[in-house]
């Protein structure tokens, strides 16, 4: 089963934007050598005291050794992040900040969808405006304003050392100074290679040096065939095979997520329909795809973190392709999927497209979504059910 191409004019649109935005992405997602600003932002990146009890760090809830996610147990389990109080808890999964320098500002495309920006709301226009909230959100690292950051960071003769050497002597002359000169060191080290390693064993057997297991390969064959939907939102560019693939199109989608009983909320969570500064019915229930790079090790999944396993997931797509009570079963909760959290905009025309998963196709996409995982996140991998090591090519 090769890889199946759409017919001439069928996402002609979709791909020009589709192309554009790879242009965007080899510039943006260049690995960045490790100077002394990356070197500055890796220590600011540790630093707990840059948050109000000083006991959190940018780190506590993007792990570098973790797959760059939160996995502290809490009263949540773990759906969402604890707070620099011990107490608080945020109302979004905390995503993986690895690749994310794949992600292009945001914008309204040609076609007049949403793509790109930082959190899964886009409100961030890049890495730098990114790694500003946190700081001050109340939920997360807790400190009252911008001044309070800098006031942390001047703390440290290192890091004022550090700072003044690169951005000059004046860089604390103001507050909007110092914090844009913060968070670029920050962006900076987010773009090193441990942050876009591509060097998944899908990038290795792209580039020849491995062969794929058996169920890698047939669920690679799955993925990129029209059997299933996966290319309509998690890929760039359905046009060719690229080591650069972030698996993700940064476009805004409602799947139909039903709200997470552990993570209550006053209201139903709107994505980017929540944005004070988008007035767009259209626009509730979407969130933007997440790079599946690393998914198998950066559970729970969706926006809430309501589905801790990655093949729940999978086969929560099955809902909009058969009506039948398997189906309408999840395996975690041994109860129906639920009514999604916000109901209007499900893209159910998207989402019924394909064919069901029989639970072949489940674990044989499993074990190529297994594939993206990079090389210093491996030992992290699940260990498989049904793993027969005689499929399995010389690594």
């Amino acid at each position: 089963m090769s890889h199946v191409r759409p017919p001439p004019g069928r996402h002609t649109a979709r791909r020009r934007n589709r192309c554009r935005a790879a242009l965007l992405l080899l510039l943006v997602c260049t690995p960045v050598a490790a100077d002394d600003l990356a070197t500055l932002g890796r220590a600011l990146f540790f630093d707990p005291n840059l948050s109000a009890h000083r006991t959190q760090s940018c780190a506590s809830c993007h792990d570098p050794a973790r797959g760059f996610v939160d996995l502290r147990p809490n009263a949540s389990g773990g759906a969402v992040s604890l707070g620099d109080d011990g107490a608080s808890l945020g109302t979004r999964n905390a995503p993986s900040i690895g690749y994310a320098a794949l992600v292009p500002p945001f914008a309204r495309s040609d076609d007049g969808a949403w793509l790109g920006g930082l959190f899964l709301d886009g409100r961030a226009a890049d890495l730098a405006a990114q790694a500003a909230q946190p700081f001050v959100n109340p939920r997360e690292m807790a400190l009252s304003d911008a001044a309070a950051v800098v006031a942390r960071v001047r703390e440290n003769p290192a890091h004022v050392a550090a700072l003044e050497a690169h951005y000059g002597a004046d860089v604390f002359a103001s507050t909007p100074r110092a914090m844009a000169a913060i968070t670029g060191a920050i962006a900076a080290f987010e773009q090193t290679p441990p942050f876009v390693a591509f060097d998944s064993r899908y990038d290795r057997y792209l580039s020849g040096e491995i062969e794929l297991t058996i169920d890698e390969e047939l669920g690679r064959r799955i993925y990129f065939s029209d059997l299933v939907n996966c290319m309509q939102c998690h890929l760039l560019d359905d046009t060719r095979a690229d080591r650069r693939e972030p698996f993700s199109d940064h476009r805004y989608h409602n799947i139909g997520v039903p709200p997470n009983p552990a993570v209550p909320l006053p209201a139903a969570d709107r994505g980017l329909g929540g944005r004070d500064d988008i007035d767009d019915p259209t626009a509730d229930g979407r969130f933007r795809t997440p790079s599946l790079r690393n998914v198998a090790v950066t559970g729970p999944y969706m926006h809430n973190g309501v589905f801790r396993d990655l093949e729940t997931a999978i086969r929560f797509y099955n809902k909009y392709l058969v009506n039948n009570a398997v189906v309408g079963i999840n395996p975690e909760t041994r109860r129906d999927w639920g009514e999604p959290e916000i109901g209007a905009n499900v893209e159910r025309e998207l989402l019924g497209q394909g064919q069901p998963l029989d639970d072949t196709r489940v674990r044989q996409l499993v074990a190529f979504l297994r594939a993206l995982t990079d090389r210093r996140f491996e030992h992290l991998l699940p260990p498989l059910a049904t793993d027969n090591e005689s499929d399995h090519a010389q690594p």
